[in-house]
């Protein structure tokens, strides 16, 4: 035991209470993570008292002045204020949603949660950005261990696919401290998965939901399998066998005979054999639904401990849900021409289809001192896709009706095992985790059928003759494997009193596999007007195949995959000290070497490849100090500078077109990306007035060196967006915070026990690119170009709003689960991507959403139910993206959002 100033003991009571979350055995109802130093894979270990245990805990609104905890013998007296509220006790700027704020907002993933945090906003599939700055400047972790992503475009993951069901708490820090990777330009959100309990439970629950712009309205969809409302395929999907010959030989499309009367001489495979398998009308054919679905869920979760020795405990948890989701959107899609006159205008209806599936089991034993956890999660989340799009080509002068059909697989399997150990005052904390996450996208499949508009070809009718220029017909198969190890240790130890050391080591080693194979079918020219006039599936019949020398042309031939891997090396020093009452430093740095590379993958036995390889090998140092003031009671000012790096993503590095069904967009990587570097600096005000009361205001900035940025051409009359390095940027904007409660015991009768809980934030963000005439930057293949062809001097970086705004205020009741919470969201216009050749930006409009969830506790046949009813958007704004040049607009992909009607009940036995 050591002597040591309240600060310190606030530390050591949040280290235990962190180091493994949830090893402890807490209820569900456990306190959030208190301190981000334990958490994260960089440092598990932290010093820690064994007369602050949890068991010591109370609520975490309470607060124990000058608590005096004598030890036997009266040898050593600690003596400190221990403060519940995590957020005030951790040496950096936090923010945390524990279980109880997650379930207030209603939300069913924990990326709409995060949605509510100062400064933070959810963008495209999921993403989180931390004050304006794109996901490739977050950091997410898992128990304080890395993920990989299961998407194309981005190596950070998507945290819509995360269900709050196994989501216990969620912390975002800040501020960069030293025990954190380097990749840390706007914060860390790091997910803690749902503690074991000490008693035995079972929760049983389902919901359903609606939507104004889908639900009961008409859609779109196509057969596929018997399996798909369960997220899974039934084997309707796999590679046909004569296609997966031709994978297998490792010949070009160009070696294998179009049919069996052309003499190839060891072909195993002709193209007719492969075209006649890849038209399946149950995955070709779109369909028409009169009455979209209803949307639906189901979970159970289920958890149970016994004791083990004299003193020790085993617990298991098993949480698993299902829900199966529907949504329509009838997008305008537009492009423009340098003189911002327009290119085409679609008009497109998507219905998608969206399986979640989820498990997870946690084990945890606790012996003596010493603690283990040993947590396996699985997700899977599966989207099935129809789209019909009918627009004009202003210049072809054509009328254009596109067809697709799509299916999307996206899994993560993870495995994490932590050891936190107590040697008296020693701690060392090791941690290992394997995790993997796959996407695969079989039979994405595209029709296009042309109406000649200036020469009257085609008469009225619409016509797809085979030939890749005036109507095509296109299948693509992709797959996505990336891999991640990880693991380190750390051991902290106090030197002397109000100073502790601790020092630790990481590796992660991530590798990816990424293919895309795109194969058109090509006709001769004399395919009759009549042929091309038949809907896909009698198109691909296998007689037409045949009788008209129908072959295949493989697009993707010349880079169709690539292989990626990041490995890095990492070890940090950092101390917490306290000189004087009142006064904390938590300050130290940290060494990375990073191996980063991308390389066209060898698919084809005698064809080289065509794509550049990439290998970046960088190593920092990283250095970070927050130092945190307490002039008097309950009010804190911190202070934080730091130097942190972003990193390219992997896709981003490779030569090579890919398709995004989200945005209706391709995209071209670059590589010739360099790393980022920002420095960074942070002040910051809290006051705290008891209980969950606090208001603070904090100003930061950001000086970014090389960020890389995306930026939009047009290719063959399509829009193309690719990416490049900013010579440099600056962010800077302040951040206000205030949660306050008022008691209504004074209005007597109802309100007796209940209580408003008003929860409100602001950001206001202002980036600026600069670029001078004589700054260059980095385009393949070509080299150094002006960087003003790219880039305008005093632009803000993309994906930053202004202005960010959320507003919850709920009445709730004190005694019983009983809430009524009305939630706002605000996001000021964003910049989605870059406008070349003199055209705008292309800018997104979040706006205000406005939701509503109440929730209701009462006793079921003995047991413990909720209900739940919740209102989402509920004023109906829309998603808006367009380019203007402020007199007129285009709408890149707008669209009705729709409100959303939802209700659940669960059961707890």
């Amino acid at each position: 035991m050591i002597t040591t100033g309240k600060k310190l003991a606030a530390l050591l009571l949040l280290s235990t209470a962190l180091t493994i979350p949830g090893a402890a055995f807490a209820q569900d109802t456990q306190l959030p993570p208190q301190d981000v130093d334990p958490t994260p894979p960089e440092d598990l270990s932290t010093p820690q008292d064994d007369d602050l245990q949890d068991e010591d805990l109370q609520d975490e609104d309470e607060q124990v002045d000058e608590s005096d905890i004598s030890i036997p013998g009266g040898a050593i007296i600690v003596t400190g204020r221990i403060n519940r509220d995590p957020t005030q006790s951790s040496s950096q700027v936090v923010s945390v949603l524990s279980t109880e704020q997650i379930a207030r907002t209603g939300e069913g993933d924990i990326a709409g949660a995060l949605g509510r945090v100062t400064g933070l906003s959810v963008q495209g599939q999921g993403f989180v950005y931390v004050r304006g700055l794109g996901d490739r400047y977050s950091l997410a972790l898992l128990n304080g261990l890395p993920l990989p992503s299961p998407q194309p475009l981005s190596r950070v993951v998507p945290l819509d696919i995360f269900p709050t069901n196994v989501v216990a708490s969620s912390l975002v820090q800040k501020t960069y401290s030293a025990n954190f990777p380097g990749e840390f330009g706007g914060g860390v959100i790091n997910l803690t998965t749902r503690a074991v309990p000490d008693e035995s439970f079972l929760t049983i629950g389902g919901g359903i939901s609606g939507n104004s712009e889908t639900t009961f309205q008409p859609g779109l969809s196509y057969y596929g399998s018997d399996f798909d409302w369960f997220g899974f395929d039934d084997g309707t999907r796999d590679v046909p066998p004569a296609l997966q010959t031709y994978f297998d030989s490792g010949l070009q499309l160009s070696d294998i005979p179009l049919d069996d009367s052309q003499n190839f001489d060891g072909a195993p495979v002709t193209q007719t054999a492969i075209g006649q398998q890849l038209g399946d009308p149950n995955l070709i054919l779109l369909q028409r639904i009169g009455d979209i679905p209803a949307n639906w869920s189901a979970s159970l979760t289920a958890g149970t401990a016994v004791d083990v020795g004299s003193d020790g405990q085993l617990g298991v948890v098993f949480t698993g849900s299902i829900s199966n989701q529907w949504r329509t959107r009838d997008i305008i899609s537009q492009s423009i021409l340098a003189d911002f006159s327009l290119d085409n205008d679609f008009r497109d209806v998507v219905t998608d289809n969206r399986i979640l599936a989820n498990a997870m089991l946690g084990i945890g034993l606790e012996i003596g001192d010493h603690r283990f956890r040993f947590t396996n999660l699985f997700i899977r989340d599966s989207l099935k896709q129809a789209r019909l799009s009918v627009g004009e080509d202003f210049q072809d002068d054509d009328s254009i009706q596109q067809t697709q059909t799509a299916w999307f697989e996206r899994q993560l399997i993870d495995s994490q095992l932590v050891a936190e150990l107590e040697f008296g005052d020693l701690s060392l904390d090791l941690r290992g985790g394997y995790a993997r996450t796959d996407r695969e996208a079989p039979y994405e499949y595209t029709f296009t059928y042309v109406r000649d508009n200036s020469s009257g070809e085609f008469g009225d009718r619409f016509i797809n003759v085979l030939d890749r220029q005036t109507g095509d017909a296109a299948v693509v198969f992709s797959d996505l494997q990336e891999e991640l190890w990880s693991g380190g240790a750390d051991v902290s130890y106090p030197i002397f009193d109000s100073f502790v050391v601790t020092v630790g080591g990481a590796y992660t080693d991530t590798q990816r596999f990424s293919e895309r194979r795109e194969f058109l079918f090509n006709a001769p020219t004399s395919l009759p007007d009549g042929v091309g006039a038949l809907r896909p599936d009698l198109l691909l019949g296998n007689a037409i195949i045949e009788f008209f020398d129908i072959g295949l042309i493989e697009s993707t031939q010349s880079d169709p995959a690539f292989d990626a891997a990041l490995e890095i090396w990492a070890g940090y020093g950092k101390i917490n000290w306290e000189p004087v009452l009142g006064l904390s430093i938590d300050a130290g740095v940290r060494y990375e070497d990073a191996e980063q590379s991308v390389n066209p993958a060898q698919v084809f036995d005698v064809a080289p490849v065509s794509s550049a390889s990439t290998l970046l090998e960088n190593s920092y140092w990283l250095p970070a100090a927050t130092v945190t003031w307490e002039p008097i009671e309950d009010l804190q000012i911190r202070a934080n500078a730091s130097r942190t790096i972003a990193r390219p993503q992997f896709r981003e590095l490779i030569f090579q077109t890919y398709y995004d069904p989200e945005t209706n967009r391709q995209f071209n990587g670059n590589p010739l990306l360099i790393d980022s570097e920002l420095t960074n600096y942070e002040v910051r005000v809290e006051y705290y007035m008891g209980g969950p009361d606090r208001v603070s205001v904090a100003g930061f900035y950001k000086d970014i060196e090389n960020p890389i940025e995306a930026f939009s051409s047009f290719s063959d009359n399509q829009q193309l967006t690719s990416f490049a390095n900013a010579p440099s940027a600056t962010l800077y904007g302040i951040e206000a915070d205030l949660a306050y409660t008022i008691d209504l015991l004074n209005w007597g009768g109802w309100f007796e026990s209940k209580q408003i809980a008003l929860f409100a934030n602001y950001t206001w963000t202002q980036s600026d690119i600069a670029v001078d005439a004589a700054d260059v930057t980095q385009l393949f293949p070509g080299g150094p170009v002006p960087a003003t062809n790219l880039f305008v001097d005093g632009v803000p970086l993309t994906g930053q709003s202004d202005h960010l705004a959320n507003f919850q205020v709920s009445l709730e009741d004190v005694d019983q689960l009983q809430q009524f919470t009305l939630l706002m969201n605000y996001g000021s216009e964003r910049v989605t991507s870059r406008g070349t050749a003199g055209l705008p930006d292309i800018v997104e409009d979040p706006g205000l959403r406005v939701d509503f969830v109440y929730r209701q506790g009462f006793d079921l046949f003995g047991s413990e139910a909720e209900l739940k009813l919740e209102a989402r958007n509920i004023f109906g704004q829309d998603n808006e993206e367009f380019q203007t040049n402020g007199v007129d607009r285009v709408e890149i992909n707008s669209f009705d959002i729709g409100t959303t009607f939802g209700a659940s009940l669960s059961i707890t036995f």
